[in-house]
């Protein structure tokens, strides 16, 4: 194996150990900072060792060993052996030196656990939307800072302060490394499932540059989405989420063509859609729905995505359902942009004018200014009611608005049919 070899497999190991190593960490530590510190040796460790000595058989378990040594080092060396051995207590007598069979005990017993404490306190309240999502992303995903700054199309050096921030802002307000009990968990769940689901977002449609998706992000937060899932097994609103990632991301490869031009719901081949993840993201809104959660967001989402999942053609999808979803989801989550999606699939369901009569009343939302699938919709059911000009008008405008390259690209061009005097068929994608 060359060296460039091995330093691609260390990476590989890295992004599938890295947070199990951070987790068992920092409940040794109580810094998550220091946790990532200490992880991040065992990594230039193996960097230094790997390409020389070979891959160990279990690469994981030798990241673990390292980075213990260098916690155990880091505790005699500040002097806080003694009050981490009483910490410890139920694990390590508080009289015993702590030797590292112990300690691999300690962290090995309770990595389920562990983990959980490091997505609930990644995703602390007291941090703001995007040092959450950057701290996530580094500590649970395993990307580089390199990585978080390209995929959300910010400077490096940015996300590099929302990190360094982010943890300097956990340890003055001393956040315990744990999981809630009692009603703060619903609280805190719900900003570990926000946080993934932008994440997620973010990677299904990106808000700005030249790309119409960037795959890796949905993977990422695919992979949080089922890792949260095997932790918290009983959390119907979980499942929810994973059940909207899997038949949202089912449809990837059918939402570009060729040159990497965005191919809407309504356009695109199903026989690319990717019918294994579609029956994944069904198995769970059923586990959603069994543990008593239909009615949360993330199930009625995921049931309006099913309701596409289930249609072999466009014309088999049972609009008027996917508009009682998209009211019910209404009055759960009142939002203009809900409002805004009932819309189209009211105008799908009872026609044109039906739909256009709710998004006339959106105009003046002060939420939906500088929205651009407000006027995008809006000239679509226009168009489809022979007022060329006006939908020309309020394509050119959504154009205008969007920060996406590929789908400035896609308004421009329906803004040229409608001048022609021809509708397009659109939906959301």
């Amino acid at each position: 194996m060359t060296a460039s070899d091995t330093h691609r497999a260390i990476n590989a190991v890295w992004r599938i150990e890295s947070a199990r190593l951070i987790a068992g960490l920092a409940r040794i530590v109580r810094d998550v900072g220091l946790a990532e510190d200490l992880a991040q040796e065992a990594l230039l460790a193996a960097l230094e060792r790997w390409p020389e000595s070979g891959i160990p058989d279990n690469p994981g378990a030798w990241l673990m060993a390292t980075a213990k040594h260098r916690a155990i080092d880091h505790l005699r060396r500040s002097k806080l052996l003694e009050r981490k051995h009483e910490e410890l207590g139920r694990e390590i007598e508080a009289q015993q030196e702590m030797a590292a069979p112990d300690l691999d005990a300690a962290i090995d017993a309770n990595i389920g656990d562990d983990l959980l404490r490091l997505v609930f306190i990644s995703c602390h309240p007291v941090l703001s939307t995007e040092a959450r999502v950057a701290l996530t992303l580094r500590l649970l995903g395993g990307l580089t800072t390199e990585e978080i700054a390209r995929a959300f199309l910010v400077p490096e050096p940015t996300v590099a302060q929302r990190i360094v921030r982010a943890k300097r802002t956990l340890a003055e307000k001393r956040a315990p490394f744990e999981v809630p009990r009692g009603a703060e968990l619903g609280a805190r769940l719900s900003s570990v499932l926000e946080v993934i689901y932008l994440v997620f977002n973010e990677g299904y449609s990106a808000t700005a540059g030249d790309d119409w998706m960037r795959p890796a992000l949905c993977g990422d937060a695919l992979r949080l989405g089922r890792i949260l899932a095997e932790l918290v097994p009983r959390e119907p609103e979980v499942h929810g989420l994973v059940a909207l990632m899997e038949i949202q991301a089912s449809r990837s490869r059918a939402r570009t063509g060729p040159s990497g031009e965005p191919v809407l719901l309504l356009d695109q081949d199903r026989a690319r859609w990717d019918h294994v993840l579609v029956r994944r993201g069904l198995v769970a809104l059923e586990r959603a729905e069994a543990l008593g959660g239909a009615q949360g967001p993330y199930a009625l989402q995921a049931a309006i995505a099913a309701c596409h999942a289930r249609a072999r053609t466009p014309a088999e999808t049972d609009w008027a359902r996917i508009a009682e979803l998209y009211e019910a989801l209404a009055r759960l989550t009142p939002s203009p942009v809900v409002e805004l999606n009932r819309a189209v699939a009211v105008a799908m369901a009872f026609g044109p004018a039906a739909g256009l009569e709710l998004v006339d009343a959106l105009t003046a939302e002060p939420a939906l200014r500088g929205y651009h699938l407000l006027p995008s919709v809006r000239g679509d059911l226009l168009a489809k009611l022979g007022r060329f000009d006006e939908a020309r008008a309020e394509c050119a405008r959504a154009a205008s608005l969007t920060r996406n390259a590929r789908e400035r690209e896609l308004l421009l061009e329906r803004a040229a049919a409608y001048a022609r005097g021809s509708a397009h068929r659109s939906t959301t994608s």
